[in-house]
């Protein structure tokens, strides 16, 4: 049986080994961490349980699809449940917008902040619509590995206008400052600034309001282990501990892996999970690289990185919702400081996550868990986060108790945090970024990283830093594209490849 190899086992090298697997490949995922899943990780602390990483689950659809490949429910691995508001936004003048998904609770919290945007806002959401259409429905599981592929997109792009950014779309047709902010925080979920991003990405709002946001019971974490328990049940070999050091190469074609205690591992075909600015500046000689050299790397504009916080609370917070986004008093400024000066604010934007508010059995009876998000400039900044990490959690503490939990220093079970060094050394991503290459237009579609590597032969790439790019659709998306240039296993049995 033809064999593939997977490096990562974050939500994209999960569900590559899933397609693999269906495509007849007898599939072996390496994984550097101790634990399954990548950004996805889980950190248990005290009795709480914190999600490391993802934790809006928007597009369930696409985790069904892996399973009904094999005609498997994926209700049999993890439960679901919507989240409703999907997000709290909480603004600085003390106003807050509940962000539903059905439009007529969405039309009155827009008619209760700013009457006059209620028509625009009809009009954005059609926008929108229109753009999930091209961007998302008809493009977001192709490859975009040849010009053509970006030429035959482009006329419905100009159309969609998507050179303008997500901020001056929505700007044209919502007056409100603050619902402005409301309708454009969503590409900070997946690396990009509002203001930069190109507005394809509006595409994220009619997404939310096509499949809902959800949690899983237990956790993102109940996602990773539920599909664990899949690819173990299909005869993946999953391998903790066991970090890749080099892609095999020979004859400018991957042969496999080289683990980094020396150990080369066999493949037909190799599949990175892993920020593609890595793989090809630390795992592939630069004799075979004549596409992607050190200098084009150094040239990728990395997304910003993140400061998280994750604690524990021994009282409740029952006013709090699932997710909050807790906006501080500039907007522009403050994204200019993290993603163009590189400079550490000192105020904040940030996203509260209260996974108890939907799951108490995540924290102790009681007890409340929590984890607080903030963006940060990458590594790019020079920041020195041994010494800035622990001033600049207390900072936010500060913030949270003056916005939304009151107290909140004084009732701390678990606290601790991570930096973009955690995204840098412990997830090997470049420059500490937390979303691979910023989602912009010229580094979106073609301009991505390419789901098959332009350098070297039966080499692909899944997760954020490829096309379609970051979030967790995105992710899922990646792997499906898989399907589409991958060619079946020479060896491939009725069984495997019967959907």
């Amino acid at each position: 049986m033809a064999r593939a190899i997977v490096i990562g086992s974050g939500f994209g090298g999960l569900a590559a080994a899933v397609r693999l697997r269906h495509l007849g490949y007898e599939v072996t995922i390496c994984e550097a961490l101790d634990q399954p899943g990548g950004r996805a990780a889980v950190f248990e602390r005290d009795g709480h349980v914190f999600d490391a990483g993802p934790t809006v689950v928007t597009a369930p659809y696409l985790f069904d699809e892996l399973f009904q490949l094999f005609g498997k429910d994926s209700r049999d691995y993890f439960e679901l449940v919507p989240v409703d508001p999907f997000y709290d936004v909480q603004f600085a003048d003390g106003s807050s917008f509940a962000y539903r998904g059905d439009e007529e609770r969405i039309l009155a919290e827009v008619a209760r902040l700013s009457p006059r945007d209620v028509d625009g806002y009809r009009r954005l959401a059609d926008h929108s619509r229109r753009i999930f259409e091209v961007g998302y429905a008809r493009l977001a599981d192709r490859p975009f590995s040849r010009p053509l592929d970006m030429l035959k997109a482009v006329p419905a792009m100009l159309r969609l206008e998507s050179h303008l950014s997500v901020y001056q779309l929505v700007a044209r047709y919502i007056k409100d400052e603050r619902l402005r902010q409301a309708f454009t925080f969503q590409p900070l979920l997946v690396g990009g600034n509002p203001f930069s991003t190109s507005s394809i990405y509006l595409l994220i709002h009619w997404l939310e309001r096509t499949w809902g946001v959800w949690f899983a019971k237990g956790g993102t974490t109940a996602i990773v282990k539920g599909l664990v328990r899949f690819l173990e049940e299909l005869g993946v070999t999953l391998r903790l501990g066991t970090p890749v050091a080099e892609i095999a190469v020979r004859g400018g074609k991957a042969i496999g892996v080289v683990t980094e205690d020396g150990t080369l591992l066999d493949a037909d075909l190799v599949v990175a999970n892993a920020d593609p600015s890595m793989v090809y500046s630390r795992m592939i000689d630069p004799r075979w690289r004549r596409v992607h050299t050190t200098r084009r790397i150094a040239r990728k504009k990395q997304s910003m990185s993140l400061f998280v916080a994750y604690f524990g609370t021994d009282r409740p917070y029952p006013d709090v919702k699932h997710h909050t986004i807790v906006l501080g008093p500039r907007y522009r400024e403050l994204l200019t400081d993290i993603f163009d000066r590189k400079r550490l604010a000192d105020d904040f934007s940030l996203y509260l996550h209260r996974p108890t508010a939907t799951d108490p059995s995540l924290a102790p009876p009681g007890r409340e868990t929590f984890y607080v998000l903030s963006p940060v400039p990458n590594n790019e900044s020079g920041l020195d986060w041994s010494r800035l990490g622990d001033i600049y959690l207390q900072r936010i503490y500060a913030e949270l108790e003056r916005r939304c939990l009151p107290d909140l220093r004084r009732h701390l079970t678990a606290s601790f945090h991570v930096t973009p060094d955690y995204f840098e050394e412990r997830l090997r991503s470049a420059s500490g970024a937390a979303f691979g290459p910023q989602p912009i237009l010229t580094q979106s579609a073609f301009f991505r990283y390419h789901n098959v590597s332009d350098d070297v032969a039966d080499l692909y790439f899944v997760g954020a830093g490829t096309h379609p790019g970051a979030g967790l659709p995105g992710v899922l998306n990646t792997a499906k594209v898989l399907t589409r240039v991958v060619p079946p296993a020479p060896t491939a049995s009725t069984a495997h490849r019967a959907a």
